[in-house]
């Protein structure tokens, strides 16, 4: 992996209006020390805590990470905190942690799992967040269960399947 890129910023409100969150801007000249508008995807360490995150274009030709609440609160961050951000391309951009649930579901049922292969990477990280974003057990039960049957007949993943 290359070297990490370190850099202070400072938290602050954002990200699209249906989604309030904490971002980070990188500056252009970390931007270009990644690689320039090629590197999508970086690994960022926060407090001692590594994530993987994307990088999200700013009309001045910086970029902005965007991190969720659960992010926030587990680091013990917000708005107005300063924080230094060690940041370099991920390795392996492409790669979808998924949920043990879902990656359960996948391996037993085929069609499905043909199915999800066939999404994009950003699509696997969605449904692995949707999956993951439930509190309660059977909540997750339940999206896997509509994820996978969704995929397994064709239809749309994230549309709501009544069994």
């Amino acid at each position: 992996m290359a070297t990490p890129i370190t850099f202070r910023a400072v938290m602050q409100p954002g990200g699209p209006s249906f989604m309030p969150m904490q971002v980070l801007v990188v500056p252009v000249e970390v931007i270009e020390a990644l690689g320039g508008k090629a590197v999508k995807r970086v690994v960022v360490a926060l407090r001692d805590h590594t994530v993987r995150l994307g990088l999200h274009p700013l009309k001045s030709g910086e970029r902005y990470l965007m991190l969720n609440q659960a992010l926030l609160t587990e680091l013990s961050l917000r708005s107005g905190d300063e924080v230094t951000v060690s940041i370099s391309p991920d390795p392996t951009p492409n790669q979808v942690d998924l949920p043990e649930e879902l990656a359960e579901g996948l391996s037993s049922w085929p069609e499905a799992k043909a199915a999800f292969e066939r999404l994009t990477p950003g699509t696997k990280r969605a449904l692995a967040y949707h999956i993951e974003s439930a509190k309660r057990t059977e909540t997750r039960s339940k999206r896997v269960i509509s994820v996978l049957h969704q995929l397994a007949t064709g239809g749309h993943p994230f549309k709501p399947w009544e069994g």
